[in-house]
């Protein structure tokens, strides 16, 4: 077998692979990373390491995530991957009906209509009673701290708070979105790099979420502040709705890409697209990264998953389309045979005939997981129940108030989610956990991770820190700065339509952790393109 943690760094500009052997905790920034290290030390196994590192997440990188957001988790434990949805649902309080009386024609980004029940908090504590070794207090006690004592932004983290706070400022007029401000904005701007920031309510709600095991949140007093602050501003979420919540263990899908098994989340995640993707690509052949062949034909293959994915894609009990024939082999022969040499127009197939922070953990006793969450649209919905720092998401957002659509607004229904973890596994071992964040990039950063792990042999350092191109609709294609100027020019001539930037945000944010089977060493790789940060020892 290949041993993918020692495979080449063309990149060495950027950092190198990181090594360890008793545990490692990989994500966007290098508080979260320790405290899940830490936990780990205390005698934590890798479960308790991603709950401390994802409750963490919260405080030291609100813009992306917080309490009042939804997650997944892909979790290898004795030989065994477990797959968990901890998205929450539409209120039962809320229907195209009832949006169209009021004129509404499209789901808002910010407000109560596109809030839908908060799940992460539930799969910290469902991980916590499945697979922890420590309570779940302790293990949230390093967020509690840091939300309580404070902490200094990190450099990317500031300017992303800052360019979220001016953006809401031009928007957010509403009293109802008062207390984002008094949250993140104390001083009327967002705090500077190096500068302190601490919220007491954000702490107090992770304390009671601890000592309580998230029925707080669910049935008791955090529920009953939810439920106040919704009913005074009109919104549509109820205690009941809290109440009525429980994630779902679900069995996670694959394909096989050229001996290694990629897996990913079930709908109503959006990992199906990246599935279909390598599924449609898994007999070319690929010697060269950069070369116009394998670009071309990447970027035609995920158009072409995209547009199935757009279509067909929501909570599974509402798909007209089964997963399995979505990735069966007959079906992405079909969609290979579309890509030719030009730059095509996608439309979706029909299967039938034939979207945040991410972080990997790994222990010494073989346990593996991967996991995102992620409120949407950096800081949500703009709506931050008062006193608790809980910032709630507009996950809502995605749905369609056209009533014929796979994803159209139902009470009580999961829209089309966009985070999704990733895990990779050969015959029965598992060689580690990836994932990159960044809304609808997600997939497409999946595919090209993946493919540059298996064929072109980067190691986990190399493979995020490559260069990317990021599919937006129709023929337009973004390409990093990094992006050799010939791919470019020959894409162009092929029909792209292409865009050079140097936003790197735009690519996502990644990290990977393989495990090599032979001596059980780890290899770990953070993103570059945010404040990234490995936790070894």
């Amino acid at each position: 077998m290949k041993n993918l943690s020692s495979l080449h760094n063309p990149y060495p500009s950027q950092r190198m692979v990181t090594y360890g052997r008793n545990g490692m905790v990989a994500t966007s920034q290098p508080l979260a990373a320790q405290a899940g290290l830490d936990v780990m030390k205390k005698g934590g196994n890798a479960i308790d390491a991603a709950i401390a590192t994802a409750a963490c997440l919260t405080v030291v990188e609100p813009t992306s995530n917080g309490i009042g957001g939804d997650a997944f988790a892909l979790v290898w434990v004795k030989d065994k991957l477990h797959g968990l949805n901890a998205s929450g649902p539409a209120p039962q309080g809320i229907s195209i009906e009832k949006l169209k009386e009021q004129g509404v024609k499209e789901i808002p980004k910010f407000g109560w209509t596109p809030v839908t029940v908060p799940g992460a908090p539930s799969a910290w504590v469902e991980l916590s009673e499945k697979f922890g070794k420590l309570p779940l207090e302790e293990v949230l006690a390093p967020a509690v701290e840091y939300a309580r004592e404070g902490f200094p932004l990190s450099p990317t983290l500031s300017y992303f708070w800052d360019k979220a706070v001016k953006g809401f400022q031009k928007v957010l007029k509403d009293d109802m979105f008062q207390h984002w401000f008094d949250t993140f904005a104390p001083e009327g701007r967002a705090p500077k790099a190096g500068e302190m920031w601490q919220s007491e309510g954000h702490a107090n709600t992770l304390e009671e979420i601890g000592k309580t095991k998230g029925h707080s949140f669910y049935h008791g007093d955090i529920a009953d502040q939810i439920d106040a602050f919704s009913k005074k501003h009109r919104g549509y979420i109820r205690k009941e709705d809290l109440a009525a919540y429980k994630p779902e263990w679900v069995d996670p899908i694959k394909v096989n890409y050229k001996g290694y098994d990629v897996w990913e989340i079930p709908p109503n995640g959006q990992g199906l697209i990246a599935l279909m993707a390598l599924n449609t690509l898994k007999n070319d052949s690929f010697h060269t990264r950069e070369d116009i062949d394998t670009y071309h034909k990447q970027i035609e293959a995920m158009k072409l998953a995209f547009a199935d994915g757009e279509k067909y894609i929501t909570d599974k009990t509402y798909m007209s389309q089964h997963v399995e024939d979505m990735l069966s082999e007959s079906y992405g022969k079909t969609r290979r045979e579309l890509i030719g040499e030009e730059a095509l127009q996608p439309e979706a197939g029909d299967p039938s005939s034939s979207g945040t922070v991410y972080l990997a953990t790994a222990d010494n006793e073989g346990n593996m997981v991967s996991f995102i969450q992620s409120n949407y649209m950096g800081f949500g919905s703009g709506l931050v129940v008062p006193n608790t720092g809980i910032s709630l998401q507009n996950r809502g957002h995605n749905f369609s108030l056209d009533p014929e659509h796979d994803n159209a607004l139902r009470p009580g229904k999961r829209t089309f989610h966009t985070i999704i973890p990733g895990f990779l596994t050969k015959g029965n071992e598992a060689i580690g956990p990836f994932g990159v964040m960044g809304g609808f990039m997600q997939p497409q950063g999946h595919m090209q991770v993946v493919m540059n792990t298996i064929d072109f042999g980067l190691n986990p350092q190399a493979a995020l820190d490559a260069p990317r191109w990021q599919w937006m609709k129709d023929k337009q294609v973004l390409l990093e700065h990094t992006v050799p100027n010939h791919i470019a020019q020959s894409l162009s001539a092929k029909g792209h339509d292409i865009q050079l930037t140097h936003l790197g945000g735009s690519f996502g944010r990644g990290q990977i952790i393989w495990r090599n089977p032979t001596n059980g060493v780890l290899s770990g790789g953070t993103e570059a393109r945010t404040d990234g940060a490995i936790a070894v020892y």
